[in-house]
């Protein structure tokens, strides 16, 4: 999974619809969040969208490219965390959508 913030639900859904249409990623999960961060010497507390990008992790070099590309932000979220097991039949579906 790669986890990242994007700063409206309309900038979230595009970058996830956009993941999905590239088959970058089987599916990703929209959750409003609030933020408190530090940036550029000031603390922020914003709304934010966080997207869940659901993709095998042979994949993830491809994902945090497409979202480097497409993000508003100077500097985005972008974390991997591995999927260490699930039920294989999702597990099985989210590598078939995700291969060329």
């Amino acid at each position: 999974m790669v986890l990242t913030t994007c700063e409206s639900q309309e900038a979230a859904q595009k970058l996830g619809a956009g993941l999905v249409k590239a088959k970058l990623a089987a599916c990703a999960q929209m959750h409003p969040v609030s933020s408190i961060y530090s940036w550029k010497g000031q603390i922020h507390i914003d709304p934010e969208v966080r997207l869940i990008i659901k993709t095998p992790e042979d994949m993830y070099s491809r994902v945090e490219a497409f979202v480097l590309e497409h993000h508003s932000y100077e500097v985005p979220q972008v974390v991997k965390a591995p999927i260490t097991g699930g039920l294989a039949a999702y597990l099985d579906w989210m590598e078939q959508t995700t291969s060329a």
